[in-house]
C-alpha cells in the first residue's frame, strides 16, 4: 500500500501580493490572479509530488489544515482550493491520470489544530488497496486524539 505525505502552504504568491488559499479568495478573485496562484501553488509543490515515484492507481486524499491562529476558519473553504490546486498538479504532472471519481473515490477534510510555527494543510495520499481502511482509520484516529 502507498502512503505519501506532503505540506502545503495555506497562501502563495502571485506577483502582486498574495493570494488566500481558501474559497472566499478564490470566488472574489479575477480569473488571471486565480491561474496565477494555481500556477505558484504547483510549483511549490512540484518537488513533493515528484518524489512520487510512478504513477498512483485509486486514493484516498486527506487534506488536513493546521491554522496560525485560534481565528474561526470554515475547513471546508481552505481544503477545497488545496483538493482543487493539488489535484491538478498531480494529473498534470503525471503522478495521477486523472482526478476524476474512478481514481480519486473520496477525499477527507479535516482540522488539525493550531500551529503557529508552521501553518500549513498537510495532505496524505493513501493507496485504495489490502489494508487501505485500516490505515486510513488510524490517520483519522491521530488527527483527532491530538485535538480531543
Amino acid at each position: 500500500m502507498v502512503y505519501k505525505k506532503y505540506i502545503a502552504p495555506l497562501f502563495t504568491g502571485t506577483g502582486n501580493g498574495k493570494f488566500i488559499l481558501n474559497l472566499n479568495q478564490y470566488r472574489n478573485a479575477h480569473f488571471r490572479k486565480t491561474n496565477n496562484a494555481k500556477h505558484k501553488y504547483k510549483e511549490f509543490m512540484k518537488a513533493q509530488i515528484l518524489r512520487t515515484k510512478g504513477k498512483l492507481s485509486k486514493s484516498l486524499f486527506i487534506y488536513t489544515v493546521y491554522k496560525g491562529d485560534k481565528r474561526s476558519f470554515d475547513i471546508g473553504n481552505i481544503v477545497s482550493i488545496h483538493q482543487k490546486f493539488f489535484e491538478d498538479a498531480m494529473v498534470e504532472l503525471g503522478r495521477i491520470d486523472d482526478d476524476k471519481f474512478s481514481n480519486i473515490p473520496m477525499y477527507i477534510g479535516c482540522y488539525g489544530g493550531i500551529d503557529k510555527d508552521n501553518p500549513r494543510v498537510e495532505i496524505v495520499v493513501v493507496e485504495v488497496g489490502k489494508g487501505f481502511k485500516v490505515k486510513v482509520l488510524k490517520l483519522v484516529a491521530s488527527i483527532l486524539e491530538r485535538l480531543y
